[in-house]
């Protein structure tokens, strides 16, 4: 735990603090979801049937500060299934605080626990902050993402 920050599976409890949180990352990313799409992800991530879609949320105080959601994939590649770590997010009050950093820990501690050793993620190049913790928690690779136009 960093600083008093609790890391812990998303719980129903957890859906205003939730919402605000992600709404926010979207908002960084310059994008915003419809509120069916909010109750739809919300409720993946809480279906324990969908080992596929997972999420972690830092608490501090009481409030949640920080989420990491997950999509677990097969892959070609190897015979144990992936984890990508598609968004991760502190409140910019929290940050600097360790949040981060605690999120993607706690991504690789399931992803280890759960015999998936490959854990990867992407983020813009201009996400300097970002990426000052990534390049001391991860291999930056020389892949660039390519989506359907």
């Amino acid at each position: 735990m960093a600083d008093g920050i609790e890391i812990r599976p998303l719980e129903a409890g957890d859906r205003s603090d939730w919402h605000r949180l992600w709404a926010d990352y979207l908002a960084f990313y310059g994008t915003r979801r419809s509120p069916d799409i909010f109750g739809t992800t919300f409720a993946r991530y809480l279906d324990p049937a969908r080992a596929d879609m997972l999420a972690f949320v830092a608490v501090a105080d009481g409030a949640c500060v920080g989420l990491a959601h997950v999509i677990v994939h097969a892959h070609g590649w190897q015979v144990a299934p992936v984890t990508y770590l598609q968004d991760l997010y502190a409140d910019p009050c929290h940050r600097g605080k360790g949040v981060g950093r605690a999120l993607i820990e706690a991504v690789y501690a399931d992803a280890d626990a759960a015999g998936r050793p490959n854990v990867y993620w992407t983020t813009q190049t201009g996400n300097t902050t970002a990426r000052r913790l990534y390049d001391r928690i991860g291999v930056a690779t020389d892949f660039m993402k390519y989506s359907r136009s």
